[in-house]
């Protein structure tokens, strides 16, 4: 009996220890998006897209939101570049969620693939 109630308590501090684990893993990985986020975020001036919308007609939305789907989209562009092919592909998947509309998902989408081939291959 007392066997039994050791094991349940172990088992119980097991799951515990590793829902913390994941919890601060979590909070870590958020940490870092924000940092990298924050170090990819242009400096006061509006810098020139990296890659311009293929097609002339704009979408009609108001700037800030497209300013964003060019901000995200840059930086996934800038992770790929750096070799982050993971956060490259959360970058573009959280571009193409908050935005399916936008002029560069058909640039984003084939990004993704690209990028997917390149994570698949490391």
């Amino acid at each position: 009996m007392l066997v039994a109630i050791a094991a349940a308590c172990g088992l119980a501090y097991g799951f515990w220890r590793m829902r913390r684990r994941l919890t601060d893993r979590q909070r870590a990985e958020d940490e870092r998006m924000r940092a990298f986020m924050t170090q990819a975020m242009p400096a006061g001036a509006a810098t020139p897209p990296l890659n311009p919308p293929a097609s002339s007609a704009a979408p009609k939305a108001d700037p800030a939101a497209l300013s964003q789907q060019q901000f995200l989209f840059d930086a996934a562009t800038k992770a790929g570049l750096a070799g982050e092919a993971a956060l490259s592909i959360q970058l573009y998947a959280r571009l193409l969620s908050r935005f399916p509309e936008t002029a560069l998902a058909a640039q984003a989408r084939s990004a993704v693939e690209a990028q997917k081939k390149k994570f698949g291959k490391a």
